[in-house]
C-alpha cells in the first residue's frame, strides 16, 4: 500500500469514528437531560391542580388572619312584632284586651291576703305556652296548684310559676329548656280552682341565682308586662 491509500485510509477511518461519537453523544446527552428533568419534578415542586373546594385552599401563614364563619345559631328568631325580652300571653288565642289584673285581688283562701298572679280564662284544654324562655325547674303537684310549673329564666333570677293545669305537654320533663311559645300543657281546674271556671293561674317571682324554686321570692305583677302597660 502506498502513502496515497494509506492516507486514504487513515481520514476515511477518522471520518466513520468521528460521526459514530457524534451520533452516540448526543443520544446519551439527550438521555441524561430528559433522567435529570424527570428526578426534577418532586411532588412539592409540582403545580397543584385547580380545585373548587374550599376545604383543599392552603391556609393563611397568620392563624389570627384567618376567617371562621360564625356556627348557625339554633334558637328561634321572634317574630316581626316582639322584641326578644318581651313576654307573650301564656294561653292560646287569649289577647291583652282579655285579660283582668287580678294581681291585688284578695284571696279569701288565703285569709284576705292578695292574689299575687293574673287568673287568664279560657275554655278547658286551650293549650298553655311559655310565656319566656328558660329551663323547667319543677313539676309540682299540690292541693292549691294543683299541676303546676316552674320555669327558671336563663339568668336564673326570675320564676313563671303557671298552675292549675289539666295536663302537661307530652314529654315534658324537669331540666328541659323550653323556648318563649312552647307548648307546656293545658288550662284546667286542678287543685283549688272552681271546675266551673277552669283557668291559667300565672304568677312572675323575682329570685336570687342561688335560691330554690320554692324559697320565697318577690311577686311581680304579670298584667303590665303583658299587657304593654
Amino acid at each position: 500500500m502506498n502513502i496515497v491509500d494509506r492516507l486514504l485510509t487513515i481520514v476515511i477511518t477518522a471520518t466513520l469514528t468521528s460521526a459514530v461519537w457524534i451520533v452516540a453523544g448526543g443520544s446519551l446527552m439527550e438521555l441524561a437531560s430528559q433522567r435529570q428533568g424527570e428526578e426534577s419534578l418532586r411532588p412539592s415542586e409540582a403545580a397543584p391542580s385547580p380545585t373548587t373546594d374550599a376545604s383543599d385552599a392552603p391556609a393563611p401563614e397568620n392563624a389570627e388572619e384567618a376567617t371562621v364563619a360564625p356556627p348557625l345559631d339554633p334558637t328561634p328568631s321572634p317574630t316581626p312584632t316582639e322584641e326578644p325580652n318581651t313576654l307573650r300571653i301564656p294561653v292560646m288565642n287569649v289577647r291583652a284586651s282579655d285579660l283582668s289584673d287580678t294581681f291585688l285581688e284578695p284571696r279569701e283562701e288565703d285569709g284576705g291576703q292578695p292574689h299575687e298572679a293574673l287568673d287568664i280564662m279560657a275554655p278547658m284544654g286551650t293549650s298553655v305556652v311559655a310565656a319566656g324562655p328558660g329551663t323547667i325547674a319543677k313539676l309540682h303537684r299540690s292541693a292549691s296548684g294543683g299541676n303546676s310549673i316552674y320555669v327558671r329564666s336563663p339568668d336564673k333570677l326570675t320564676i313563671h310559676f303557671y298552675a292549675h293545669l289539666d295536663a302537661y305537654a307530652e314529654g315534658l320533663r324537669e331540666g328541659q329548656r323550653v323556648r318563649r311559645g312552647q307548648r307546656l300543657g293545658t288550662v284546667g281546674s286542678t287543685g283549688d280552682a272552681s271546675p266551673e271556671r277552669p283557668h291559667l293561674h300565672f304568677a312572675i317571682l323575682r329570685t336570687t341565682a342561688d335560691a330554690e324554686w320554692w324559697e320565697p321570692a318577690n311577686a311581680v305583677n304579670p298584667y303590665p308586662l303583658l299587657t304593654g302597660g
